[in-house]
């Protein structure tokens, strides 16, 4: 291993790998390790995680949230608060051990609970209706008790992350132990905004999941065109508004997977000038999109209870590397990355910039298994209902 004391700045860094089973089948969490950790030179120990979908079998039904906390009260607080508003089925400490290099890390506690209802929005919709509750009940803990913060809150899956290199949160959070059908992961080198527990990747909503490498000069303005929506930015890093447009673009507003990501690495109106049959989507895309653009260099993997995407800005200003084998897709900054746990991958190549590349699981293969190829039906009976689910929930006074 090389000397982490003589770590000089990567241009380029950070790092991520993602990995996915087309056909559900579980994938040991050592896998993702060995893939990340040969990244090392991408971080400098002030931020990793990982992300895992799959994990809690028995419990697919359950939103699981992983809640970390600086403090015993701040747990209490939060447990209260779950209990008037949620049905609390299980909880539990999250399985940690003790690593020399790792010090006063916060207290990690996992719930899984389903949403407490007060009122209608539960006939046509429930998924919906129950997302958007869970929303609300994640900016509200982030925002209002002080100390305490979920890392993620999606159901039969969960995110693992904290300050310290990929080997080191690694072994803390015991993710050799754990076995999914998704895994991403992140080694982070901070730029302008701090490595701390709540900071490192993967940032979540609910199943989403994104680990990034760049930087997001928009944020500003992304964050702002969020809190529209009822979405709250607490995390202080950036990548954080880009789970969130993620959310809103394709689960709240039923766009298809292609056109979310022409939304958030739209072609340059130069190029859209040009162009014949898409000109007039392009066009509107961003338009009504443009506070959601992401601006700055970067390269994500994003995930969700169906698939893995990976996107490149329009100019590709960072890596991003992908290959089959079989039934498995890998997606890392570096080849070497993937080749360290696929020697002999069918097919490697490097994706166009902005172009994505969209890996979803084959129909039925899990429960609770989420598609976005097509968007969200439309239909016109249900159009109003569909609005008033996709809005009310998150600005709702109790």
């Amino acid at each position: 291993m090389w000397n982490r004391t003589l770590i000089s700045k990567e241009i380029s860094g950070c790092g991520i790998s993602g990995i996915i089973h087309k056909k559900g089948k579980l994938i040991s969490g050592e896998v993702i390790i060995k893939s990340i950790c040969c990244q090392e030179e991408r971080g400098n120990g002030l931020g990793a995680g990982f992300a895992a979908y799959g994990i809690y079998p028995g419990m697919e039904n359950f939103y699981t949230l992983h809640v970390m906390a600086e403090n015993s009260y701040a747990l209490e607080l939060v447990e209260e608060l779950l209990a008037h508003q949620t049905f609390l089925n299980y909880q539990e400490p999250i399985p940690t051990r003790k690593v020399k290099t790792i010090k006063n890390p916060p207290l990690f506690k996992r719930y899984f609970v389903r949403p407490k209802f007060e009122g209608e929005l539960t006939e046509i919709c429930d998924e919906l209706a129950e997302d958007n509750y869970i929303v609300k009940l994640v900016m509200e803990i982030n925002t209002k008790i002080e100390g305490a913060y979920v890392i993620s809150s999606g159901k039969n899956m969960g995110v693992f992350k904290g300050v310290g290199f990929p080997d080191e949160i690694a072994e803390f959070f015991r993710i050799e132990e754990y076995k999914a059908f998704i895994w991403t992961g992140h080694n982070r080198f901070p730029t302008n905004t701090p490595g701390w527990w709540g900071g490192a990747h993967p940032f979540t909503i609910l199943d989403w999941s994104i680990v990034h490498n760049g930087e997001i000069s928009s944020y500003g303005t992304n964050k702002r065109y969020l809190e529209l929506f009822g979405y709250k930015c607490t995390l202080l890093t950036d990548t954080e508004v880009v789970a969130y447009i993620l959310d809103l673009l394709i689960r709240r507003h039923g766009l298809p997977l292609k056109v979310a990501c022409l939304a958030l690495a739209p072609p340059f109106w130069m190029e859209i000038d040009e162009m014949s049959e898409e000109r007039e989507l392009l066009t509107a895309i961003r338009i009504i999109y443009g506070s959601a653009m992401l601006n700055g260099p970067f390269a994500i993997l994003f995930a969700y209870n169906g698939g893995l995407v990976g996107l490149n800005d329009r100019v590709k200003l960072r890596p991003l590397v992908a290959a089959e084998k079989g039934d498995l897709v890998y997606m890392a900054s570096e080849e070497a990355a993937i080749r360290a746990i696929c020697p002999d991958p069918d097919k490697v190549w490097a994706p166009k910039a902005g172009e994505p590349v969209i890996v979803e699981l084959e129909p039925n293969t899990i429960p609770n298994q989420r598609s976005y190829l097509k968007g969200r039906p439309r239909e016109e009976d249900e159009n109003e209902l569909r609005v008033k689910c996709a809005y009310t929930p998150l600005f709702a006074s109790k």
